[in-house]
């Protein structure tokens, strides 16, 4: 058998995540991936760093990322100090990789946000103009 994330996708099941592919995407558009990730684009950060560089995310939720994180191989933890008291987070060679592909989508986004914007705005003025209608 299988483990749980090789199991074939159901295709009756669109929702399920059993894709792989899907559970990486998963990670990647996580609420605070993004923040975390670049965050660490230049250099490994003590825990309280990234605490403070990252607005409005709990210490518990940024430690189950970063574990998460890890587990993928995409950051790397390093305990130092007198009983590990201690710890900085940097990017792996993965996490890397990742990190110049979120610039890459950052700077799509950038240049794209005023024509995403304006659709926006046509479709809730074109739905808008049929919900008056009905």
């Amino acid at each position: 058998m299988l483990p749980p994330s090789r199991e074939p996708h159901d295709d009756a099941d669109p929702d399920a995540i059993k894709c792989p592919i899907r559970q990486i995407l998963g990670r990647i558009g996580g609420r605070w991936t993004l923040d975390i990730v670049m965050s660490l684009d230049e250099r490994p950060l003590h825990f309280a760093e990234l605490d403070r560089r990252i607005p409005k995310i709990s210490r518990r939720m940024l430690t189950l990322t970063l574990r998460a994180l890890e587990r993928d191989g995409l950051v790397s933890r390093r305990v130092d100090g007198p009983a590990g008291s201690t710890v900085h987070y940097e990017l792996t060679e993965l996490g890397k990789s990742l990190d110049a592909q979120l610039h890459a989508l950052t700077e799509w986004s950038r240049e794209n946000r005023d024509a995403i914007y304006t659709a926006r705005e046509e479709y809730d003025r074109s739905e808008a103009r049929l919900r008056r209608t009905m």
